[in-house]
Formats: structure tokens, C-alpha cells, sequence
């Protein structure tokens, strides 16, 4: 016990002077084990490599861009830039005519430009469903607590859970850190892993757990439950679900993530999640069917959260720090171009197959649904700053490639 209260002292004492600072110097104020270690690397205490220059802002750099005059002009931005609009349509020819686009050019100091291609188009979000339920998260904290952002932060601190049947099934790894030894993971989580809140969200988003999101959502539903005795026992929350009729449970599931999004303005049409992430979390928390979304409802969103509409703007800025990437790029955020940047991102994939000849199921290249889908904010050095929500089905084929080509394309057509 007293090499662990040790142990404890050497790390508050190495964080005292950060300023409460994150995503990466952000441990001390989140208690997110995976960003003490990425400090420890940068401070050279753990060999391993360093993130790219993008990721390497601190919570101070972070801030909303359209809480402004700017930002309420945007309340209604389908206004298309011609010039921008041709840079964009000159990009698709070649490409799957599913592809969807929306693209806002929000560089300080300069005009506000808008292009989009097919932006009412629905698709199935996949794992970009999940900023709902960040937002979701932030609603029912402010619920609880609505004058106070540092309780609701202590909440997400404080409040560990384990994973229990909620996580099952799902394929994606998410880090296990031990501040105690250095010991560092990665796997699958199981029912026995139990992680704070903080670490919940940010393995939703960071590397696109499907665990995390239905473990989330589930927090949600408890807290919308329970209000002010909030959270509860291991006991209470295991009779709530067991005696809680599933109509009920379906209409409180329905509500926590869908709400906010109406509150932002996002019609139903253009963005609704109709179930959770897991199949044993459907067993015991039942959906009202699919979920679609399109790229115009996910800009609302990028918007709204700029804007510091998501909630408040304290909310808003604490979504925006758990969606700085300082995990590995994918797909859209992998390009070159943006290696220099911050992005601020969330992918989404789903893929069906059915037997065809001559035709070999592999990931992300369904030949009956293979939605592949990208949700980024844009912020470089030199100020260029744009915001993109790209959608697409291409049978038989792994988008990835293309996404990472048309972020690069998307890029020189914004700062030319």
C-alpha cells in the first residue's frame, strides 16, 4: 500500500504544473490512464514513438471557433460558394456516385464558404452515431447537475463501471494503462474491465469501441432514470433493467440520444439512432429499428458544437477536447495533408454480405451495404480552419483509400 500512495504522490506531483490540461497533458484533470502514458512518452520517461505534430495540443489551444457573430450567422448556412462549390464538384467524377459531401470553410478572417453533394442523402451512420450520444452524456450530466460543470466532471471521473454483458459482442481494442508499473495493452474488452466514465467516452470515440458506446448509453439511461441518486449500486442498477418493462427502457434509450440532437435543430430525417452498439445490450435495452443520419445533419452538428450549442459552451468545448485525435489516424484524418493539423474526427463503417460468385466477404467491403463515413474538423497552424461530413456506399470495396485521397483533395481545394 505504501509503494502505490508513492506512486500516486510522484504522479500528482509531475502533473501539478499542467494547468489541468488535455487531451494529451490532460490526465490529472480527466483521469484517462492512456493520455498519462502518451505525456510519459513525450517527457521521454516511456520509449515508444510520438504523436504526430497535429496531435500535440493542449486543452489552452483548444477552444469553440463560432461563438461569435460569426457562429450565429451560421445558424442557417446552406448558402453554396460558387467557386468553392465547383473545387468540390471537380472531385467526384471518378468516384462511386453514392459519395455525399457537406464542406464549410470557417477560416477566421475570411468569408464563411459552403459547398455540399447530395447532402439530404441517408445513409447508416455506423460509429459516427456515437457524437449523439457524447452529446447525450453532457445533457443528462447537466441535468443533474446544471449550475456546476466541475461536478459533472467529477462524475465522469469518479464513476467507474465494469463492462459486464453490455460489452458483448464487440472487435475493437481499447488501451490498458497501469500508471503503477507502465504495463501497456491492448485487447478486446471483456465483461470484467472496469474503467472510469471519462475512459468509457474516450474509448467510444478515440478508437470507435462498440463496447464503450453501449456501456455509455446505458450510463445514460441510468442517470435519466435515478436523477439526483445518481450513480447507483451494482444491485440497483441490475433490478432496474431486469424489472423495468422494455417499452419503457426502449422510450428512456430513444430519448437520451435523440433529444439533444433535436435540441440542436437536427430534424429526425437527417440524423436518428434507433439502437444500441452490443447484441446483448439490444437483449436487454430493445431499439425502435435502424439509424440513418446525412451529411447535412452531421454538419448541424459540427456547427452546433462550434457554436457552443451542443448543451453549453462548456459542454461543447469538453466534446470537442474528447474528439481531438491524439490516437492513431484513420481513413479520412490519415492523409498527409493534415499530418501538421489538429483533427477533430469520428469515422464510421458498417458492412453486410451475401453469397455472390467469385465474390470473398472481407471487412469494409460489403457487396450488399458497405457505408463507410467521416466527421471531421479541420485546424491548421496558419489559421485554416473547415469543418467536412463525407458519406458513401461502395459495394465490394474498402473506402478507406478514397476517403484519405479526397481529405488531401478536400484540403488543397480549401486552402488554395
Amino acid at each position: 500500500m505504501q509503494i502505490i500512495k508513492i506512486t500516486l504522490a510522484v504522479i500528482i506531483l509531475l502533473f501539478s504544473d499542467i494547468a489541468q490540461a488535455y487531451p494529451i497533458d490532460g490526465y490529472a484533470l480527466t483521469g484517462i490512464r492512456r493520455l498519462l502514458r502518451l505525456q510519459l512518452i513525450l517527457d521521454g520517461k516511456i520509449k515508444d514513438t510520438k504523436p504526430i505534430a497535429g496531435a500535440m495540443k493542449s486543452i489552452k489551444d483548444i477552444k469553440l471557433n463560432l461563438t461569435n457573430a460569426k457562429g450565429d450567422s451560421l445558424a442557417n448556412f446552406k448558402k453554396v460558394d460558387p467557386d468553392l462549390q465547383k473545387s468540390i464538384n471537380r472531385l467526384f467524377p471518378n468516384l462511386n456516385e453514392s459519395y455525399s459531401i457537406c464542406v464549410l470553410d470557417i477560416t477566421p478572417g475570411k468569408k464563411t464558404r459552403y459547398a455540399e453533394r447530395q447532402p439530404d442523402r441517408s445513409f447508416v451512420p455506423g460509429s459516427v452515431g456515437k457524437l449523439a450520444i457524447i452529446a447525450g452524456l453532457f445533457t443528462e450530466l447537466k441535468r443533474l447537475y446544471p449550475n456546476s460543470m466541475e461536478k459533472r466532471r467529477e462524475v465522469l471521473k469518479t464513476r467507474f463501471t465494469k463492462a459486464g454483458k453490455w460489452a458483448i459482442v464487440n472487435i475493437h481494442t481499447v488501451p490498458f494503462f497501469d500508471p503503477g508499473t507502465n504495463k501497456f495493452f491492448k485487447r478486446i474488452v471483456q465483461e470484467e474491465d472496469n474503467f472510469s466514465l471519462y475512459e468509457w467516452a474516450d474509448h467510444m470515440i478515440s478508437v470507435s469501441s462498440n463496447a464503450a458506446a453501449s456501456i455509455v448509453w446505458k450510463e445514460l439511461i441510468l442517470m435519466r432514470a435515478f436523477g439526483k441518486d445518481y450513480p447507483v449500486s451494482v444491485e440497483k442498477e441490475k433490478e432496474f433493467f431486469s424489472k423495468t418493462p422494455k417499452s419503457e427502457l426502449r422510450e428512456i434509450a430513444m430519448s437520451v440520444v435523440n433529444d439533444p440532437l433535436i435540441e440542436m435543430g437536427i430534424k429526425k430525417e437527417d440524423w436518428h439512432l434507433g439502437s444500441l452498439f452490443t447484441s446483448e445490450a439490444k437483449k436487454i435495452v430493445p431499439g425502435e429499428g435502424g439509424s440513418f443520419a446525412t451529411p447535412f445533419g452531421l454538419m448541424q452538428y459540427l456547427v452546433a458544437l462550434e457554436r457552443g450549442k451542443i448543451i453549453d459552451k462548456e459542454s461543447s468545448l469538453e466534446i470537442k477536447r474528447i474528439l481531438y485525435q491524439t490516437d492513431k489516424r484513420i481513413r479520412y484524418a490519415s492523409s498527409p495533408a493534415l499530418k501538421e493539423a489538429a483533427v477533430y474526427f469520428k469515422s464510421g463503417s458498417l458492412y453486410k454480405c451475401e453469397p455472390e460468385p467469385d465474390f470473398v466477404c472481407k471487412k469494409y467491403m460489403g457487396n450488399v451495404e458497405n457505408y463507410m463515413n467521416s466527421v471531421a474538423i479541420v485546424e491548421h497552424p496558419d489559421g485554416t480552419t473547415y469543418m467536412v461530413t463525407l458519406m458513401s456506399n461502395v459495394l465490394r470495396k474498402n473506402s478507406g483509400s478514397d476517403h484519405l485521397a479526397l481529405a488531401s483533395q478536400i484540403d488543397k481545394a480549401i486552402r488554395k
